[in-house]
């Protein structure tokens, strides 16, 4: 069974930074895709970034240059660094784990909120 952990969100002026961290449980996140997706108020959820297990990384078109993405298979971890927010970017974040068995987990998700 895997569980997912986010932490680091919070309230920030546009134009700043934030890095969020999800903790993974168990022993495939080393072979497991991850993706941060978010979900803004009366908005559908959308899909962020993802990292491959073998550290190929993609981006949304609203977030590449200003978002990272990255892992730390030691640790279990994927990390988002976000920068330049805009208020646009307000939003719960979940992180998601992709098995190599396509079963997919979610986190509970971490706000984050940008003020103009």
């Amino acid at each position: 069974q895997v569980q997912l952990v986010e932490s680091g969100g919070g309230l920030v002026q546009a134009g700043g930074s934030l890095r969020l961290s999800c903790a993974a449980s168990g022993s495939i996140f080393s072979i497991s895709n991850m993706a941060w997706y978010r979900q803004a108020p009366r908005k559908q959820r959308e899909w962020v970034a993802t990292i491959t297990s073998s550290i190929n990384t993609l981006y949304a078109d609203s977030v590449k240059g200003r978002f990272t993405i990255s892992r730390d298979n030691a640790k279990n971890t994927v990390y988002l660094q976000m920068g330049s927010l805009k208020p646009e970017d307000t939003a719960v974040y979940y992180c998601t784990l992709r098995a190599p068995n396509h079963s997919d987990y979610w986190g509970p998700g971490t706000q984050v909120t940008v003020s103009s």
